[in-house]
């Protein structure tokens, strides 16, 4: 194993004691439960695109976004805003408060050029670090033999077809194919995404591997783990979204497919502008995105419990940028939809410095962090905390399910003991007397 193989795969993002999904007896995982089509009540598409605003076009979901909503899936706004398509950094500055979130230009261009060199002679030396990293022993890909299909369609329901037919061909065909930037589904809370993965290989063997292609330095085999790990994220919405196809491919071609759970991923070597690669593993990421997608309520239920009016139209003026809808319309309607800030969503949600300044307002306890948050129980904001800690203080008023209703909150308890230990501290702190003489020096 070399020592990019030894390091990276050791970055777990999510680290979730709840046990994963079961597996199918074949070993695939088996797809993410949804609820049927009666479980839920159905609104219409005119419905979000009423929630959008006349004329306006819905905005794609990227890997990124959709790794940051099953990050969250309790934030019903952020569910709702993505489903429906709306552009939240043009809400946040129509709501005055704009989020410093999202690549410079200089990054942009910067991995544009990197992934036109990695991808450049026919995707040769992609393939090579494909062959050296995931399967090595075997046949080399020979550049002549390599299938790139074309994926050209109308629409991104056209390029995911184009996308599902391409694999299917090159999977019967039983050799070495290189898709470049396919288009694939991926059904998140009732509502279609559309996610492009910077590459996809499929193996003579059957087996598909997913590419990413990152600009961040691999310096001496290792790279930043915080980058490696929204990478890692990313990787698993593609190879979530790459699994139904792959199910339906094996029906088609009675050949064994499998998406391999080890995804290849391409940075510049050291400080150069050479592309290096590791292999890392994102069982863990795979699992828990699966799991977190199929726990974010349906899209179509949380419109249908907002208010027949509710509209996030931000009314454009003629140059198509400026807002002319008053901020406190617009703040109104957000807030209709319940949310789940936490610090976090500072680095992954344009709407994130709105919902502080909410939650400051309020003094929910969210503001400090979702680890206090779920230590303090029923206790939602922080004035019912500073309340509780005192002698006389009591529990909340709904002390919430699984509560024991003959007894005090445990949170309760927890801040009583915590605050008569702080007073006890300070009140026995003795300040040391001045000393009268001091020996001198010999």
């Amino acid at each position: 194993m070399s020592v990019p193989d030894a390091r990276l795969p050791r970055v777990n993002v999510f680290r979730d004691s709840r046990p994963a999904p079961a597996a199918s007896p074949d070993g695939s995982p088996t797809a993410a439960p949804s609820l049927p089509p009666e479980a839920a009540p159905r609104v219409s598409r005119a419905r979000l695109t009423e929630l959008r605003g006349p004329g306006v076009h819905p905005r794609p979901l990227d890997a990124r976004a959709l790794a940051a909503l099953a990050a969250n899936p309790g934030c019903h706004r952020r569910a709702l805003l993505d489903g429906a398509g709306i552009d939240k950094g043009a809400l946040a500055r129509a709501l005055g408060s704009p989020a410093a979130y999202g690549q410079s230009q200089f990054a942009l261009v910067r991995g544009t050029a990197f992934e036109a060199r990695v991808k450049a002679d026919g995707g040769t030396e992609l393939l090579r670090l494909v062959h050296e990293r995931l399967a090595p022993g075997t046949p080399a890909p020979v550049p002549e033999e390599v299938a790139t299909p074309d994926l050209s369609a109308a629409g991104p329901a056209g390029r995911a077809a184009r996308t599902a037919l391409a694999l299917r061909e090159a999977t019967a065909a039983g050799g070495w194919a290189l898709l470049d930037h396919p288009m694939l589904a991926v059904e998140v809370a009732g509502s279609p995404a559309y996610v492009e993965p910077d590459a996809v290989v499929v193996h003579p063997d059957g087996s598909w591997t997913v590419v990413e292609i990152k600009s961040f330095p691999m310096i001496d085999g290792s790279a930043d783990a915080a980058k490696v790990g929204a990478a890692a994220r990313q990787a698993a919405v593609y190879v979530l979204a790459l699994e139904p196809v792959a199910r339906h491919t094996g029906a088609r071609t009675g050949r064994t497919v499998h998406v391999r759970d080890r995804v290849l991923l391409v940075c510049p070597k050291d400080f150069s502008n050479l592309p290096t690669a590791a292999a890392v593993d994102v069982r863990k990421q795979l699992a828990t995105t699966r799991r977190q997608l199929a726990r974010l309520t349906r899209v179509e239920e949380i419109a249908a419990a907002l208010p027949a009016q509710t509209t996030f139209d931000l009314r454009l003026a003629d140059d198509g940028k400026t807002a002319t809808r008053p901020p406190e319309e617009l703040a109104e309607a957000v807030e209709a939809v319940g949310a789940a800030y936490a610090p976090e969503c500072l680095a992954a949600c344009e709407l994130a410095f709105h919902c502080r300044t909410r939650a400051r307002r309020d003094g929910a306890v969210e503001v400090l962090g979702r680890g206090v948050r779920g230590e303090l129980g029923g206790l939602r904001t922080i004035e019912e905390v500073l309340t509780a800690a005192g002698p006389d203080g009591a529990g909340p008023a709904d002390p919430g399910e699984g509560a024991d209703p003959g007894g005090e909150d445990p949170a309760v308890v927890a801040l009583r003991r915590a605050a008569a230990l702080r007073a006890e501290a300070l009140a026995g702190a003795a300040v040391p007397a001045p000393r009268t003489e001091e020996r001198g020096c010999r």
